[in-house]
């Protein structure tokens, strides 16, 4: 006897294992049938399905389904993506939630009772917390009734993928296509590790506009003005720039200002970077601190001086009392010191964007770091080749501008992390 009304729970329950069971979704690589395959975008085990991934994964089923039907060979390959800074930042907040850390190097020890994990002993939690949340996961996409292939699952590190990486990696290099370079990352202070832009969102803040007096070489009563929202990262000037044609301070360039508190000598230089319109119209020039600072630099010769450590606390490059000082503690202790100087010309209340990190949730910290990039603009050139000559096709065709405009502008790409968790 039929139930008046359909329960898709005790139904789908029970076909589902039998579809499976049966082989009805594996794919036969040695039929002489026409191949199709989608692989899945691999969820992060980081874990549980969402509704993007309920109406993605649906949109590729019906495909899937639709070319079986016609009589294709077709794979849809399951998998689930390791996802580095975001599954090491779920499994470090469920240890301190059982007050346990890490033992990072040079780390300060705020709980002398808290236990530490090394390396070894994290990756081991890692990997506990990937079998339950991938198999919620894969259980999830089974509940959808998603017809993967579940005979040829994989994960982003597992071994075969791991060594694929690596032989990768490798080629890439040996073609010139990675290398390593000394440049400015999104660092963060919080998880200890270079990001992407894509994981930098900009937040607006109510802060301050410091009009700091660099005193002039040669003329102890000649100053010159500039304005930061930064004042700690002063310790790590090299540079002024001004206008070229800025009739304020042109008649300065080539000159060199003395930095307060740290008494090193800088150069003022005419760069098109300053705008006579904003603040005092000189920049002080910080290239181991700023992104726009590091191109002034390199254009002019400039010094990096990398004054923060990893955790963003002011390190040996700076003179010895500001040693050790978290940046935000430093930027007090600078503007009160200036003061007594008598070198702040005014202090003007100002909003602005600020850079946080989207995981670990503080300011980003511009970080001058070796790391290894992938030549971006090199790999852009075939696909910018295809846009121009036709081989590809833009719908909508409003893409096409979006697209120049990114593939024209590309950065080096920063391909390496920080983390005790992913591809070595």
């Amino acid at each position: 006897m039929l139930d008046k009304t359909y329960d898709p729970k005790e139904i789908e329950a029970r076909r589902y294992p039998e579809w499976e069971n049966s082989g009805a979704f594996r794919a036969h690589p040695e039929s002489p049938k026409q191949p199709y395959c989608i692989v899945i975008p691999p969820p992060n085990v980081t874990g549980s399905l969402h509704m993007g991934h309920a109406l993605d994964n649906t949109l590729q089923d019906v495909l899937i389904r639709w070319r079986r039907m016609k009589g294709d060979d077709v794979l849809w390959q399951p998998g689930t993506d390791h996802a580095g800074i975001a599954t090491q930042m779920v499994v470090v907040r469920n240890l301190e939630q059982e007050g346990i850390g890490l033992a990072v190097e040079g780390a300060a020890r705020n709980d002398a009772n808290k236990k530490l994990l090394n390396r070894e002993e994290f990756l081991a939690r890692v990997w506990e917390w990937k079998a339950y949340s991938g198999g919620t996961i894969t259980s999830q996409l089974r509940r959808l009734g998603a017809s993967c292939d579940w005979s040829r699952e994989r994960f982003t590190m597992d071994e075969g993928l791991s060594k694929a990486v690596l032989k990768v990696f490798v080629e890439l290099y040996r073609e010139g296509l990675i290398y390593k370079d000394l440049r400015l990352v999104n660092w963060d202070p919080k998880m200890l590790t270079a990001i992407s832009d894509l994981e930098v969102e900009s937040r607006e803040v109510k802060g301050h506009l410091w009009y700091f007096k660099y005193p002039i070489e040669g003329s102890p009563d000649e100053f010159i003005v500039v304005a930061t929202t930064r004042p700690e990262t002063m310790l790590g000037d090299t540079g002024i720039a001004v206008h070229p044609d800025d009739p304020k301070w042109k008649h300065l360039i080539g000159r060199h200002a003395v930095l307060p508190l740290v008494g090193r000598r800088i150069a003022i230089v005419g760069d098109e970077y300053s705008d006579p319109e904003k603040g005092s119209g000189a920049v002080k020039i910080t290239p181991a601190h700023d992104f726009n600072d590091f191109e002034v630099g390199r254009r002019h010769n400039l010094e990096a001086i990398n004054i923060f450590d990893k955790f963003a606390r002011v390190n040996d490059k700076a003179p010895e009392k500001y040693r050790g000082l978290d940046r935000f503690e430093a930027r007090k202790i600078v503007v009160a010191e200036m003061e007594e100087l008598g070198l702040v010309e005014k202090i003007e209340p100002h909003t602005h964007a600020v850079p946080y990190g989207d995981r670990g949730g503080v300011p980003v910290e511009p970080y001058l770091t070796e790391q290894w990039y992938a030549d971006a603009k090199k790999l852009a050139e075939a696909p910018l080749a295809a846009a121009r000559d036709g081989r590809v096709k833009f719908v909508p065709e409003r893409g096409r501008e979006d697209f120049f405009r990114w593939m024209e502008n590309i950065e080096p790409w920063c391909v390496s992390r920080q983390l005790w968790w992913g591809h070595q």
